[in-house]
């Protein structure tokens, strides 16, 4: 595998006379402007106050997507993604990542983010992009890909991969700067995708948690479509947890109700710690919370705790944390991050166990906060069929995938073909055992 560089990439950039585009790849985000960044990845938040409180007066739905339409992303959701801000694909956010070493040769992911600029500098697009020898932390899981190549005599690895790492969250991949020539720059910046991976000398590359008109436009372009589920509760403009629980059957009410009840039992209080809230000592307890639980579900978590400490001094408004308390002492905490539109949950810990407690800090406290500061959406995490139950409705998640190898991209094509009618089933399946009443249309955002 080629290192990593910071030279100008070729590729065909299709922009008008005069606006010529220059590809490269850098090894670090300190590397780049952090307002630039912002500018292509939250472009209505790009600034120089890295704390402002979210925006979130009102609630503001999801355009819905044809699920006919086949072509480049509409202007209509472009126009509001670029009103949206992503937590997660913030240059703070993976500059945290970068300087607590939660990301780098420590954890297999090497740092190669694509950018797009004019000759004098000019920041135009991003991507978030990693080289990979193995495929831990991502969500979408293509293990079974790689043995197989293995076994035929190929080399998976290394792999390109265009995602925020151990963060199963949608979001913009192609961080493209608004102005007329935004869809010349993707296509540039796409199509820049494969050239590095070629240059890497990788077999392909995986663009994971996207956005539906990114996993449509990349289709156009060759990559291999992939679907999965994830659960997200919708805000109905509820102005209490009560009233969403209105919005269920009685039976899934009661029980909601008596989990919640039991969470808290022996003693038990909740707390919403934010901003200023977030000292030293609570980082502390929560990351004993996280090397406990992450030690039992992973062997090896990946967040050192300088992330914790680094990523709040430049976002603690925009971090929640639930913690519980009991005997005057922290026992449990769930970390979310705020958007503009959704509250994002991410992990859990905890080092005394008690019924129903998980529940009530990952999902019914979330709802919670959501409600008071009018998100439309609680993104709780991937998998979890049982969140179902719990108010959260199954969301169909997207990523794309490039594979050099023409024997393997028609293998892999041939399988997602059946894997995206099997997400369509199961997900049409889970949405008619939804706990709302039956004279509420309550879908999928």
């Amino acid at each position: 595998m080629s290192g990593l560089r910071s030279e100008p990439i070729q590729a065909d950039p299709q922009t008008e006379p005069g606006c010529a585009v220059r590809l490269r790849a850098v090894s670090a985000i300190t590397e780049v402007d952090r307002i630039a960044w912002d500018a292509c990845a939250n472009p209505q938040y790009a600034g120089p106050k890295p704390n402002s409180a979210p925006d979130s007066n009102k609630i503001t739905e999801l355009p819905q997507q044809d699920s006919n339409d086949t072509g480049a992303p509409k202007q209509a959701e472009e126009r509001y993604q670029e009103t949206v801000y992503n937590p997660f694909i913030s240059h703070d956010f993976l500059w945290a990542l970068e300087e607590s070493r939660s990301v780098g040769p420590r954890t297999g992911w090497q740092v190669q983010h694509l950018l797009a600029d004019t000759d004098d500098g000019t920041l135009l697009a991003a991507a978030p992009c990693y080289i990979k020898s193995h495929s831990r932390g991502e969500y979408v899981f293509d293990r079974g890909w790689a043995e197989a190549y293995e076994r035929a005599g190929g080399a998976y690895y290394p792999k390109l991969q265009v995602a925020v790492p151990f963060t199963p969250a949608t979001g913009r991949r192609l961080l493209v700067r608004p102005g007329p020539q935004a869809p010349a720059i993707r296509q540039t910046l796409a199509r820049g995708l494969i050239e590095l991976s070629r240059l890497d000398d990788a077999s392909g590359v995986h663009v994971t948690f996207a956005l539906e008109p990114e996993y449509r436009f990349l289709g156009e372009l060759g990559f291999l479509q992939r679907t999965d589920q994830q659960f997200h509760w919708q805000n109905q403009g509820y102005a209490t947890f009560d009233d969403f629980l209105a919005a269920l059957a009685s039976r899934k009410r009661k029980t909601i109700r008596r989990e919640r009840h039991d969470a808290l039992e022996n003693g038990i209080s909740v707390h919403w710690l934010t901003g200023s809230d977030l000292t030293e000592d609570i980082w502390d307890a929560f990351f004993a919370f996280y090397m406990e639980t992450g030690s039992r579900k992973w062997g090896r978590p990946y967040l050192t705790r300088e992330f914790y400490s680094l990523v709040s001094a430049k976002m603690a408004d925009r971090i929640l944390l639930v913690m519980a308390k009991r005997a005057g002492r922290w026992i449990a905490g769930a970390i979310n991050f705020i958007g503009s539109h959704t509250l994002f949950g991410r992990h859990w810990g905890a080092i005394e166990h008690h019924p129903f407690l998980h529940f009530e800090l990952c999902y019914y406290q979330a709802i919670d906060y959501a409600i008071a500061h009018k998100l439309s959406y609680v993104e709780a995490g991937a998998q979890g069929e049982h969140k179902i139950f719990r108010g959260y409705m199954p969301n169909t998640t997207y990523s794309a995938h490039y594979i050099a190898d023409p024997a393997l991209r028609r293998a892999i094509a041939d399988y997602l073909v059946r894997e995206r009618a099997y997400v369509e089933a199961v997900g049409a399946e889970l949405a008619a055992s939804a706990p709302y009443r039956k004279d509420l249309v309550i879908g999928p955002q």
